[in-house]
């Protein structure tokens, strides 16, 4: 018989780390709970017990709370340009590749308030982090890129106008369905009504897609004037 120390040990054997798995789980703490709390009151060491961790793996995989905030914006800008791009817009009629963006940008704020706390609190803190930050940045390009190839697209069709601007169509699609759900509570207060409910959330997506393909269309030519003959 082995009566040998290593033979006899029943102790568990020791979990390998898994330094990305840690990285993932301190980002998506780090989102929870700066969407709750903000930034100024967001403490690493909650952050760390979030994601079942050492606060000392924060600083180590981030830096510092601010750091690990402009990490986390990245990471929230990052999901929703690459499903952008997952949209395949060239691939569709001008008129319907804008309806599926538009949705699209709808339902993502729909399905992640987190996003719109971020952004809220960022520009609180007058876009600090995204300035310091040229890879969040430059994420927004091929998306202005894509509208911009649906639109020229849609203008050559006969569909769209052919004075309409990338970036403020961009704009105006995000402010449309963004503005909803960041003043969601004040709004539903003022009406008097619940626009939280699915039946008030699919309405708004309607009109924000009819809006803006509204504004998309060519604008009817003037009716000439009839000259009198008499």
């Amino acid at each position: 018989m082995n009566d040998s120390p290593r033979m006899n040990d029943k102790r568990p054997a020791r979990q390998k780390r898994d330094p990305e798995a840690t990285r993932r789980a301190l980002l998506s703490a780090a989102i929870a709970e700066f969407a709750d709390k903000g930034l100024a009151g967001s403490r690493v060491d909650e952050i760390a017990q979030r994601a079942g961790v050492n606060k000392q793996l924060v600083y180590h995989h981030f830096g510092n709370k601010e750091d690990l905030f402009r990490a986390a914006l990245e990471q929230v800008y990052g999901e929703i340009r690459a499903r952008e791009q997952a949209l395949h817009l060239a691939d569709l009629p001008a008129v319907a590749a804008m309806e599926r963006l538009v949705g699209f940008s709808f339902d993502h704020l729909a399905e992640h308030p987190e996003l719109v706390a971020l952004l809220n609190d960022e520009n609180r803190h007058q876009a600090r982090h995204i300035k310091d930050a040229p890879q969040i940045q430059a994420m927004h390009s091929p998306l202005i890129v894509m509208i911009e190839e649906t639109l020229t697209r849609g203008a050559r069709d006969g569909v769209f106008r052919d004075d309409m601007d990338a970036i403020n169509v961009y704009i105006s699609i995000a402010g449309l369905a963004y503005f909803f759900f960041a003043n969601n509570h004040t709004l539903s207060a003022i009406f008097g009504t619940n626009l939280d409910s699915a039946r008030e959330v699919s309405r708004r997506r309607r009109h924000v897609i009819d809006f803006v393909l509204s504004a998309l269309r060519p604008v009817p030519a003037a009716p000439r004037e009839i000259q009198s003959t008499v």
